[in-house]
């Protein structure tokens, strides 16, 4: 498990929480060419849950992730100027399901980089990681900051 210089893990109750919460949701993924079927919830600023599920598509490239699925929701449950606190991933295939790149970048997004990100590993634990270390060259435009909005 990575771990940051600053120790901002949150009650693992709460990350069982999330963990239930993303696993619940991962039932609902559309998932019918991989059967790979994922689940996020983030916790935000204010106590605030959101959840999502993957999408998938035909067309491979337009498939949603779970996690952005989430992000996406939040944004139109709370408005853009969300901040994420925590991302809980998991899947209902007992694989790894660390954040894809894409994911990686739209988590920063809305993060900063010491905000916790557990995903499941290939036995099924958590694994524990921050938006920063996952992608510590994340793409910034120069006025905005990780978590930032316009």
């Amino acid at each position: 498990m990575s771990q940051n210089d600053t120790d901002t893990t949150i009650d693992s109750a709460l990350v069982d929480s999330l963990r239930l919460r993303a696993t619940e949701i991962a039932q609902h993924a559309y998932a019918p060419y991989s059967g790979f079927r994922v689940g996020a919830a983030l916790l935000l600023d204010g106590g605030h849950i959101a959840v999502g599920c993957n999408v998938e598509n035909a067309s491979y490239r337009l498939t949603i992730c779970a996690e952005q699925a989430a992000i996406a929701s939040a944004v139109a449950q709370h408005g853009p100027h969300i901040h994420i606190q925590t991302v809980v991933v998991v899947d209902l295939n007992d694989a790894a399901s660390q954040p894809c790149g894409a994911c990686r970048q739209t988590i920063s997004e809305f993060s900063s980089a010491d905000t916790q990100v557990y995903f499941q590993a290939g036995d099924g634990s958590l694994v524990r990681s921050s938006a920063g270390e996952l992608l510590p060259h994340a793409f910034v435009l120069a006025e905005q900051r990780m978590g930032d909005t316009p």
